[in-house]
């Protein structure tokens, strides 16, 4: 059953005749300290930070001049405030940083920057969210090139984990200096941290809008994920001779058949044995058996329950001989499979590097 709102647990007094309402004698500002305390003393959340600094000073001295409010007052301003929200239809968001809000990610990012410089919005809510939420390596550069004030704000601003990440990127002299600056910041005010987030934070936007949200390295791996092997093969050599660099980043971008050993976990193996249709399992896993790919075979027979396994086992044996095109569709379609579970979230690969590590 739903609760009653603080508004609604308080009955209307029964009207006096000749009587004024009494929420008359007050102004606007009277009434909204009324109901600000009301709701507080009804455990209410009321965001009051939301407001203006202005109206949020001009609400604390309201509400430090007044002393007592009678119980006829306050039905009749509480009675007043409920039918002005009963009449409220529509609500517009005030000015434009309002606007620009409400409309974040439906409009192009180009006519939002040109929007804010031309009325000269703030673009930042808390812009320490932003810094904290950034890459470590987008804040390396920035902290090299900020004071070593600025910096020893953003370190302080840091999680502490990040924060030790950050710092075991930097020189050791820069390091150390940055280190000694944070026990300088115990006077810096909140504005100028404030300040110092908002400088931040415009860095890390200074950069042109991208039309892709991946990297190249990642647009071309997931392109060769869906191609054959010998052409696969035959692009990253062409690629290890125009660039090396860029051709290792492609090749840990790239998800195969012969990667699932080392980058799908044990126990997300049934997973994708329930994601692919078995007859599909069948044929990759007979085709990998029978070519150099037996011990990817292997990893997910052993990791599939017993008696799926021998059914699969059997299943291969009676089928024969695979033609390698058919085996090769086979398992690209086991690999799509396992990429669809990793874009829902049900599974996670494990990275080159943590598989490195773990060798």
């Amino acid at each position: 059953m739903n609760q009653p709102t603080p508004l609604a647990r308080i009955a209307p007094p029964a009207p006096q005749p000749g009587h004024a309402p009494t929420a008359a004698r007050l102004n606007r500002r009277q009434k909204a300290a009324i109901i600000v305390r009301f709701l507080l003393n009804e455990g209410a959340d009321v965001p009051l930070s939301d407001l203006p600094d202005v109206l949020q000073g001009t609400l604390t001295a309201q509400m430090g001049s007044m002393r007592y409010v009678d119980r006829t007052t306050l039905i009749s301003v509480v009675t007043e405030f409920a039918a002005e929200l009963e009449a409220m239809g529509l609500t517009f968001p005030h000015g434009m940083a309002g606007a620009l809000s409400a409309l974040d990610g439906r409009i192009s990012p180009q006519t939002a920057a040109r929007l804010r410089k031309e009325a000269g919005v703030r673009q930042f809510g808390d812009p320490w969210e932003q810094v904290r939420a950034a890459d470590i390596a987008d804040l390396v550069p920035i902290i090299q090139a900020e004071s070593t004030e600025v910096a020893a704000v953003m370190l302080s601003k840091l999680d502490v984990a990040r924060a030790a990440d950050l710092l075991s990127r930097l020189p050791g002299d820069t390091a150390r200096r940055v280190t000694f600056a944070v026990s300088q910041t115990d006077a810096v005010t909140p504005g100028a941290v404030d300040r110092i987030g908002l400088s931040l934070a415009a860095q890390l936007n200074d950069m042109p809008p991208t039309a892709f949200d991946d990297g190249p390295a990642n647009r071309v791996g997931a392109i060769l994920n869906s191609t054959s092997s010998a052409l696969r093969d035959d692009v990253l050599t062409g690629l290890d001779a125009e660039d090396q660099a860029f051709a290792e980043q492609v090749r840990r971008a790239i998800f195969t058949f012969a990667n699932i050993p080392g980058r799908v976990g044990p126990m997300d193996v049934p997973k994708i044995v329930r994601e692919v249709d078995q007859s599909v399992l069948v044929i990759a896993l007979g085709a990998a058996s029978a070519n150099d790919l037996g011990e990817v075979a292997e990893f997910i027979l052993e990791n599939m329950s017993r008696r799926l396994a021998d059914a699969v086992r059997e299943e291969i044996e009676e089928r024969g001989r695979i033609k390698p095109k058919e085996g090769e569709e086979a398992m690209m379609q086991v690999v799509n499979g396992i990429r669809r579970l990793q874009a829902s979230g049900e599974i996670t690969l494990i990275q080159p590097e943590e598989a490195e590590n773990d060798d």
